[in-house]
């Protein structure tokens, strides 16, 4: 979603900027859908990572809004062998 802005007589397009709960949302269920994919089980993942399972558990429960730091997700990323990117990706779910 964007925003027009009108200065000068030129118009610009501002972004729209989302709160740190949407980008979450969109962490949790990319992380769970990586994980499936890969056929880990949230044990294994934690295992690769050196976290536990409950851990993990609450970063992909959303009703849980546990929330990680960027090191944490760069870990994450190693063990699943993805670009930190692609947990920011939105996909239709």
């Amino acid at each position: 979603m964007t925003v027009k802005l009108y200065k000068k007589g030129v118009i610009r397009e501002k972004a729209y900027i989302h709160d740190d709960e949407y980008y979450y949302n969109i962490v949790r269920k990319n992380l769970k859908k990586f994980r499936r994919e890969r056929k880990l089980t949230q044990q294994e993942i934690a295992d690769m990572v050196e976290m536990s399972r409950e851990y993990i558990c609450d970063i992909e429960n959303e009703s849980r809004n546990k929330h990680l730091t960027i090191a944490t997700l760069g870990r994450i990323a190693e063990a699943l062998e993805i670009d930190i990117a692609d947990f920011f990706k939105e996909k239709d779910y």
